[in-house]
């Protein structure tokens, strides 16, 4: 059964299923799907996962022991119909709509992925970077204000989850 900690908000339409920990004041919006069936997904606190969004994992096997889990981090922004499967997130990054990023991919800190980019498997997406394309490309250094609406997107969504618990709206 998932954990889910305080102060998160789960939208009732999101499914979450099997070994899940969401971390605290993280919300997970409308028609998400996060199956932490065959392997476990940890998501970090103030992060967002947007409606549409699917989460996944790979099994373990005797080729791969340890399988793909699905790891996220803190103050993480994951926009609206995005696929993560079996990758592992570090902190402050912002993963523009439609993203897909696969198994295997290590996305470090501060990071900003474009809307629709597509990661292909086990990729390192270094720190302080854009990343856009399909398949992904390092576009360039981040600005300093990108660095800034990294924060400022995940503050903004613990406070839009704190208005829906406030009102009730689950």
């Amino acid at each position: 059964m998932p954990t889910i900690a305080d102060g998160c908000y789960v939208a009732d339409s999101a499914r979450l299923v099997g070994d899940l920990h969401l971390g605290n004041d993280s919300s997970v919006w409308h028609m998400v799907a996060a199956r932490g069936d065959v392997n476990h997904i940890r998501i970090g606190q103030r992060t967002n996962v947007q409606d549409g969004t699917i989460l996944h994992v790979t099994r373990r096997s005797e080729s791969n022991p340890g399988g793909f889990p699905l790891i996220i981090g803190d103050d993480v922004t994951i926009g609206h119909k995005c696929m993560l499967h079996g990758c592992t997130l570090g902190n402050r990054i912002l993963v523009g709509m439609g993203a897909i990023i696969m198994d295997g991919v290590v996305v470090e800190d501060d990071v900003f992925i474009g809307a629709g980019t597509l990661v292909p498997p086990n990729k390192i997406l270094e720190s302080g970077y854009l990343y856009v394309g399909n398949p992904m490309q390092k576009k360039r250094p981040l600005k300093d204000s990108e660095r800034a609406f990294l924060t400022q997107s995940a503050i903004n969504y613990v406070e839009l989850k704190n208005d829906y618990l406030e009102e009730g709206q689950r």
